[in-house]
């Protein structure tokens, strides 16, 4: 079992800048791939971004390329998304999950685990 809280979520102008936490708890996260996925009110669940378990690799969506960087700190059980040059269609609530793969995954249903979400409120 895996346990996963989020936390940093919040309202942000347009521009600005939030870094979110996913503290995890349970079998050794460490040893798998890590990602974030959101939802916006009446959309579905989207891939945001992906870390191997090494941290070494990542991969990110289109949408958030270049604005965004996820991390990892294995020692901590935390995996961080960095959020910059916010959007007001970064709107959604941001979801941590954990994956029983070693290699980066961006489709939601090959993540096992998944935390409560915490929401990111971007105004313009």
């Amino acid at each position: 079992q895996v346990q996963l809280v989020e936390s940093g979520g919040g309202l942000v102008q347009a521009g600005g800048s939030l870094r979110l936490s996913c503290a995890a708890s349970g079998r050794s996260v460490g040893n798998y791939a890590m990602g974030w996925f959101r939802q916006a009110p009446g959309q579905e669940r989207d891939f945001v971004a992906a870390i191997n378990w090494s941290g070494g690799n990542t991969y990110y969506a289109d949408s958030v390329k270049g604005r965004f960087t996820i991390s990892r700190d294995n020692a901590k059980k935390t995996v961080y998304l960095q959020m910059n040059s916010l959007k007001p269609e970064d709107t959604a609530v941001y979801y941590c999950a954990s994956t029983s793969y070693y290699s980066l995954r961006s489709r939601s249903g090959e993540y096992d685990y998944w935390g409560q979400g915490t929401q990111v409120t971007v105004s313009s």
